[in-house]
């Protein structure tokens, strides 16, 4: 009999850990003690956990007959072309690892394979929502808009094998488990930021880390392009921000900065993964970069000399001084002309060194900039203390110990109507250490182990804030220690799934014991991925 399971919490928890263990998904089972990987993963056994699972039925196995079929002729894609890239970005994943041709074709070319559709009656699935149904002759993937296909093919893939993730020919066999998936996001924003101004990473590293965030559903890409110690992205009517600004980095490397079209190809990239890039250019604090290359920004017109350690709040724009608005202007519509996405941020964070009345007067002129370019306001959660403008988001960072008036002045301007972001540096922050032993990172706000970062609710964190106001959530990772890809791995992974799980997966799901397990299963396929993650001691990490 065919059971229908949406996950509440202790019923999910019990039903999914018994079907890992049953498959040798969970236990002991050598000398290492690790659990050993899976001959075919339960439908569903996967990160963020999906909202509604009907398992059962034969499973379907990959070939080397298999095609990739795509039924093009749907809502938000006119012309196919979004669809048939969908249909070529999976056939490209699974080649490489079966070995299989996976030819993709229109849907009346062949018959079985895996078949990708968009339906104009599938309204209830929105913009990123799919269906998934497996069985004996084949899988379809159906959604509303190209978006939720794309969403889909993550599932799929994560019900394969880790191996089908390795640029090398694998012995399979593939398979995936039959039944019915079908799953819409719990919120409509779910992002991470990487801190490209503390330390320069390049267009290919930031491809990287977008490919990364795709496989967990993650579609918000928040680039932190300006601080103090480096102004990262080429502004024609201000170029020295970039070339001088943009020119060093902590630690005194030798920074650098994205070209218009280096910052293009990532938004393109971006969009191909289904991300929205956006950037931030905060002000008036972390300013530091702008300030050493344009004396007249300053209030006494001098430069100060370029910074490269990792203080905060020292440095302001000079809000009295009618040059900032031109200055701030030129920026945001350079920015703005460049991004495609809703959203720029423009920081206002840590602003220690502008007054409060200073701050309010400065944030009531930059604010409508922002609208006259066609963009919505996000700022750090400090907005809150000022005016924010109709329809901003505010970014709340703060921690369990926060101040109560902190969190009311949060919670109040989301009861007047401003979105939430929550980013709670003491769950969320990626830089931060797992425990005092951690190489990399910082613990100002703490030590942040697994089970720390994904153990909380959105919806309850901060008293008195409607969990109508809750726009998403999305995982911060600053750069004062990281430079490498290799350190953004170790810090990102594990922790960055489980941020992802809480932005994608109902409330009904939330559970530790339950996610640990999925989370296991994820080691070996981040291996596969040439992601060298943190193995944290509370997972039952799967055998590699």
């Amino acid at each position: 009999m065919r059971q229908r399971r949406t996950f509440p919490r202790l019923l999910g928890s019990l039903l999914l850990a018994a079907g890992l263990a049953g498959l040798g998904l969970t236990g002991a089972t050598g000398a290492t003690g690790a659990p050993r990987a899976e001959a075919l993963r339960p439908l569903g056994a996967i990160v963020p956990a999906p909202a509604s699972v009907t398992p059962g039925g034969a499973p379907y196995t990959l070939t080397r007959a298999t095609a990739v079929r795509v039924d093009a002729d749907g809502t938000g894609d006119t012309d196919g072309r979004a669809t048939r890239d969908i249909g070529r970005y999976l056939a490209d994943l699974l080649r490489p690892s079966t070995g299989y041709p996976l030819p993709v074709v229109d849907a009346d070319e062949a018959r079985g394979g895996i078949l990708l559709r968009l339906s104009p009656g599938a309204t209830a699935l929105g913009e990123e929502g799919y269906e998934l149904r497996s069985g004996r002759t084949g899988v379809t993937l159906t959604a509303y808009r190209p978006a939720g296909l794309f969403r889909a093919v993550q599932t799929l893939r994560q019900q394969l094998p880790a191996a089908v993730e390795k640029r090398t020919v694998q012995p399979g066999p593939w398979r995936i488990a039959g039944g019915t998936v079908t799953d819409t996001p719990r919120y409509a924003y779910r992002g991470a930021m990487l801190d490209v101004s503390r330390h320069f990473f390049t267009v290919d590293q930031v491809k990287r880390y977008i490919d990364q965030l795709a496989l967990y559903k993650i579609n918000k890409l928040h680039l932190h392009l300006s601080d103090d110690q480096g102004w990262r992205i080429a502004i024609d009517s201000w170029p020295r921000l970039a070339t001088y600004g943009g020119s060093t980095q902590v630690g005194g490397g030798p920074g650098g900065f994205y070209t218009k079209d280096d910052y293009r190809e990532i938004v393109r990239y971006a969009a191909s993964r289904y991300q929205e890039v956006v950037p931030e250019i905060d002000l008036p604090g972390h300013t530091n970069a702008a300030l050493a290359s344009y004396a007249e920004l300053n209030c006494d017109g001098v430069a100060p000399p370029l910074y490269t350690g990792t203080a905060v709040g020292f440095s302001s724009l000079c809000v009295p001084k009618e040059i900032t608005y031109d200055f701030v202007d030129d920026v945001i519509r350079e920015l703005a002309a460049l991004t495609p996405g809703r959203y720029l941020h423009i920081g206002g964070d840590e602003a220690h060194s502008t007054s409060h009345a200073d701050y309010v007067a400065f944030m009531d002129r930059v604010q409508p900039i922002v609208a006259k370019y066609g963009k919505t306001v996000i700022g750090w959660h400090q907005l809150t203390g000022a005016r924010p403008a109709e329809g901003a988001l505010a970014q709340y960072w703060g921690l369990d110990r926060s101040s109560a008036a902190e969190k009311e002045q949060v919670a109040a301007a989301a009861r007047a109507g401003t979105g939430i972001i929550l980013s709670p540096a003491d769950r969320a922050y990626l830089d931060m250490k797992y425990t005092k032993d951690t190489e990399l990172g910082l613990s100002w706000a703490g030590y942040v182990e697994a089970q720390r970062s994904y153990d909380w609710d959105p919806a309850t964190l901060l008293p008195g804030l409607p969990a109508t106001a809750v726009a998403g959530v999305e995982a911060p990772l600053w750069t004062e220690t990281i430079s490498q890809s290799v350190h953004i791995d170790r810090m990102a992974f594990p922790r960055l799934p489980g941020i992802a799980e809480l932005g994608w997966s109902p409330a009904t799901t939330h559970d530790w014991a339950t996610y640990r397990l999925r989370l296991a299963q994820q080691g070996p396929r981040l291996t596969a991925l040439g992601i060298d993650y943190y193995r944290s001691p509370q997972v039952p990490w799967a055998a590699e």
